[in-house]
């Protein structure tokens, strides 16, 4: 298939389209979300007296360099026996969009924002998700307010969530704010012009680096998977380049992980049913411990998040260029995440690779439909009103965000796939330095690094197994399907 731009987003944006129909998910907002949308002028302002005016604190948002749509803020204060008081401000989306109007039920429909390397598909309009309902910028915005206070042994000692005014001092970037905060970098320009912001910051790091480490006393398992973003250049794509974990992201990560878990709690406390996000015992645990096996570390024969946790960490320590792959298997084998109900007084299953019993989405409300929800059930709790959702709708929405969410993954993998057909397109003939990331009767399949890029191994598979390093030689690819062939040529020297 010839295209008038083979190397351009514009290809790859024609080929999520499609993908997004197919698998049950709508690419465009219908024409009675978009009148919505229209007559949408101004951000939510507050109606209530019990709603806190926190705009004094120095709030900022962490995200990507390039994201609009912000969920989050962060602000820490120190107490005087040590611990930390931690503030995380979760926009308040359903200030602006209502339960069963045409702006909610599309967003109910895709249940996720999808991020393509061709197209971002948001689940709410940007002129909400990047503007009137994200924190953004130099804004004041209506908020709901997890406040934690974490002891310095990292546990969460007392919590409170309520209604609040906020006003981001500051949008940082991951990548920047992590050099700074690893010392290896200079001090973001919008980190120096906020006085105070520093210290806030090294503040907000402590308190992570608190609750990681109780985490992962527990068995909070650290993975990191290597996934790739796309780079583009006047909209031809140039590279694929692995995201990397770093302390910035931690901070988000670990206090989401917190704030979750209050908010499931505070439902309970007050009566109310929750969703719960849970990733079950695996039932494949009997394969993690033959790839630890393999590898020379024995795992217990019932699962144990704590002891998969201290095998991961030392392969990570013994093979820092493999450990993605080793994570991603591992991810494989753990099976994936899903929504259920959770009535007062009942005990759902908690979440296996986090470590953690209760635990909700609440801190992504712009992206998420189980985080809206979860809102709604908030604010109905706050205002010592019924629930907004009878058990039988959430046990519905529950078993359609799962579905939903697993599409959207699928179309997310299916264009970063074409993504990198495309990427590699002229490249036929090439030798690669490549690791078998998969063997098993479905095929074999091997990662390259240079561009990061998975594909499977059509001849020469004999003999191979997950971890083994070869040379290979690229014969074919399918843009549109998103295929990439392989052969083996050698072991790698």
């Amino acid at each position: 298939m010839h295209d008038s731009h083979p190397s351009g987003r514009d290809r790859l944006r024609r080929i999520a389209h499609r993908v997004m129909l197919q698998r049950g998910l709508q690419p465009d907002f219908p024409p009675a979300a978009i009148s919505q949308t229209d007559k949408i002028t101004a951000p939510a302002k507050a109606t209530d007296a019990s709603v806190k005016d926190l705009r004094h604190l120095l709030w900022a948002s962490i995200d990507n360099d390039d994201s609009r749509d912000l969920d989050q803020l962060s602000v820490a204060e120190s107490l005087p026996d040590g611990s930390t008081k931690i503030f995380v401000a979760i926009a308040d989306v359903d200030a602006l969009v209502k339960k069963n109007t045409a702006i909610d039920l599309h967003a109910l429909k895709n249940t996720t924002s999808v991020y393509t390397a061709g197209e971002i598909f948001p689940m709410l309009p940007e002129k909400l998700s990047t503007n009137l309902t994200s924190l953004a910028e130099k804004e004041e915005r209506l908020a709901i307010v997890v406040e934690m206070t974490v002891a310095e042994d990292g546990q969460v000692t007392s919590s409170d969530i309520y209604q609040a005014l906020v006003f981001n001092h500051a949008q940082l970037a991951y990548n920047a704010l992590a050099l700074w905060l690893e010392g290896t970098g200079p001090a973001p320009e919008k980190l120096e012009a906020v006085p105070g912001l520093a210290e806030q910051l090294h503040l907000q790091d402590k308190a992570t680096q608190a609750l990681r480490q109780i985490r992962h006393q527990h068995g909070a398992l650290q993975l990191e998977t290597a996934e790739a973003r796309a780079v583009f250049e006047d909209d031809v794509l140039m590279d694929l380049r692995p995201e990397e974990r770093n302390r910035a992201k931690d901070i988000i990560e670990d206090f989401m992980v917190a704030a979750n878990g209050v908010t499931a709690k505070f439902l309970e406390k007050n009566n109310y049913a929750s969703l719960r996000r849970v990733l079950r015992t695996p039932k494949r645990w009997d394969k993690i411990v033959q790839l630890a096996a393999a590898l020379g570390h024995q795992l217990p024969a019932t699962p144990n998040a704590a002891a998969l946790d201290v095998f991961l960490d030392v392969r990570r320590k013994a093979e820092p260029s493999t450990f993605p792959d080793l994570s991603l298997s591992v991810v494989k084998l753990l099976g994936s995440g899903e929504y259920a109900l959770e009535l007062p007084g009942e005990d759902v299953e908690g979440h296996f690779g986090l470590a953690v019993r209760d635990y909700t989405h609440s801190t992504a409300p712009n992206r998420r439909y189980p985080d809206l929800i979860t809102q709604r059930l908030l604010k109905a709790a706050l205002a010592k009103e019924p629930s907004p959702y009878t058990n039988d709708e959430l046990v519905v929405m529950a078993m359609h965000c799962t579905e939903q969410e697993d599409n959207a993954q699928k179309v997310e993998r299916q264009v970063r796939k074409s993504a990198a057909a495309l990427l590699l397109a002229r490249r036929i003939g090439e030798h690669f330095d490549a690791i078998v990331t998969g063997a098993s009767e479905k095929g074999t399949w091997v990662r390259i690094t240079n561009p990061v890029v998975e594909g499977m191994l059509v001849r020469g598979i004999t003999g191979l197994d997950v971890a083994d390093h070869i040379r290979v030689r690229l014969i074919r690819t399918d843009v549109e399907h998103g295929f990439i062939d392989f052969e083996r040529i050698g072991t790698k020297g």
